[in-house]
This record gives C-alpha cells, structure tokens and sequence, in this order.
C-alpha cells in the first residue's frame, strides 16, 4: 500500500468522480483506475461500488476514508513539528470562528500575536461550518458554542456569557431594569434565521419555557438587526458581548429572566493534533483577554492546564 494509492483514494472520495479526480491529481483516468484498482487487490475488497457513471462508497471503503484521514492528519502534524523544529517561528495559523462578535473575538489578539510571531502567517475564517473545517484539519482552531459532539474534537471552554433584550432607547421596554423571557413575545422580535447557532439557543428555550416565539423579522447580518432594532421597528436578543460590540447609545440592553439564557463560548482544535508554539501563545492571549474583559456578563471560565504535544 502506497502514500501515492491512499492520495488517489482521497480524491476520489472527495469528487465522487474518478475522471474528474484525475483531472485535479494531473494523472490520466486510465493510472487513476489501475492505482485503485491495486489498493482494492491488496485489501481484497471493493472501496468503491461502480453503479453506470455513477460511484459510491462501500462499506469497507468508507472505514477505508476515516483511516486514511488520521494518516494524512498525522503526517500533516508531523511535518508542522518538523518544520517548526527547523525554521522556529514559520508557518501558518489558520483560525475559523462562527460570524458575528466571535469573529470579532478571534480577531482581537492579531496585533499582540504579530508581535510575538511576524513570521508566521494568519488566516481567518469566519463561516457557519466551523466546526467540519477543523474536521477536515482545514482550521487549527475556532471559535465556536457549546455543546460540539464529536469526540474527534478537543474542546476549552473560554467563557459563559448571558442573552439580552435589545431595544431603542425610545422603546417603551427601554425603562425596564429587566424583563421575564415570555414577555418577549408581546413584541416585534428581529432574530437571525433558524439555522444559526444564537437563533437554535433561544428556540430551545422557548420549547423548554412551552412557548413558541414567532420573529417579525429574519435577518443574517448584524448591522441590519441593529438598524432595525435602532429605528424602533422591533427588539432582539442578542448576546452581551455582541450588544457591547456596536456600543451604541441609542440602544439599551436589558437582561432576560426568567428564564436567563446563557451560553458556553469554547475554543476547539482536533485531537491528536500537533499544536504548535504559536498556536498555543494565541490560545493564551485569547484566554487572558477573556479574563482582563471588565464586563460582568462575560464569565471566564477555569480552563484546565494542559501539556499539548
């Protein structure tokens, strides 16, 4: 079995296509199809099942697909270590955050980084799928909610924070030191769509309240929800922390009881994977930012100390 088999299968898996996997590799379809075909021999069973012009994983192909990723994982990792055992300081850190005030977050501690690492090179990427791009070891780290089940992840928890209710300082709820969460729903609500992770957090608390709250408005981007929210069209619930990002006097936050509605800000990485000098000085200054931060519905969390090789 060949490094050289294993690429091939990958490609394959990844375009469900063998002529268009060839075309990406730069290898005739006829080397593609001989090279799997050999890697099938020596296992002695069919990774994948030839259905007209169509392809698709057996069952053996696809445990074949998950070890095959841990190889390439591994050898991934082990190159950073090389390379950082040879150059110190080289490289690229490759950072992914949900959208919104947690990219903001995971931006924050770019300057104090350079200044520690300006050799190594910063991406950032701030999507909704953050936690399959560390899966597919296409991000170091990110930002993300709790919970995240996978075991193939290690999660630190950075921080718990509360939800407020947001509205115009003209709005009637505006004079209100607080409000009980039900009372909400007596209002124009702005929220974001069902499938953002803020969103998913309040309609479960909805269903554990037994009541279903109906938005007036849906919108993804932030700025609109401020705008609209600040014009007195509706209120939102957004989290401290995205609330305290705009900074805007016209607004008021109001905290929510009955129930308070919190979440679990964690940072994670895939297990098993080499972490780097420079990864871990950034996961420190991201935590002691978190832990400088004055405002008191931002809780850091006691992060366990551990020794990551």
């Amino acid at each position: 079995m060949e490094l050289r088999q294993l690429e091939y299968f990958v490609a394959i898996c990844e375009d469900m296509h063998f002529t268009r996997a060839a075309e990406r590799l730069g290898v005739t379809q006829p080397t593609l199809s001989h090279q799997i075909k050999a890697l099938e021999d020596e296992i002695g069973t069919p990774l994948f099942d030839r259905i007209g012009k169509k392809i698709a994983l057996t069952a053996a192909g696809s445990v074949m697909k998950a070890h095959t990723l841990v190889i390439f994982n591994t050898l991934s990792s082990a190159k950073d270590q090389i390379n950082e055992i040879q150059g110190g300081g080289y490289g690229t850190l490759a950072l992914g955050s949900l959208p919104g005030e947690l990219n903001y977050l995971i931006s924050s501690q770019l300057a104090a980084f350079n200044q520690l690492f300006p050799k190594v090179k910063i991406k950032i990427s701030a999507a909704e799928d953050v936690i399959d791009k560390v899966l597919k070891n296409e991000l170091d780290l990110a930002l993300t909610i709790h919970p995240v089940d996978d075991d193939r992840l290690e999660q630190d928890q950075l921080y718990t924070e509360q939800f407020y209710l947001l509205a115009a300082r003209e709005h009637d709820l505006a004079k209100l030191d607080q409000i009980d969460f039900k009372e909400i729903g007596q209002h124009p609500v702005i929220m974001f769509p069902a499938n953002h992770r803020c969103r998913q957090l309040i309609d479960a608390t909805c269903s554990t309240s037994g009541f279903h709250l109906e938005p007036f408005i849906e919108t993804n981007t932030i700025d609109s929800i401020f705008s609209l929210v600040r014009s007195g069209v509706g209120v939102s619930i957004l989290s401290k922390s995205l609330c305290d990002l705009k900074n805007d006097d016209n607004l008021k936050a109001i905290p929510i009881v009955n129930p308070t509605i919190t979440r679990k800000v964690i940072l994670i990485f895939l297990r098993g994977k080499y972490i780097s000098r420079a990864a871990q000085a950034y996961i420190e200054l991201l935590q002691q930012f978190v832990v400088t931060r004055s405002d008191s519905a931002l809780i850091p969390s006691q992060i366990a100390e551990e020794t990551r090789q």
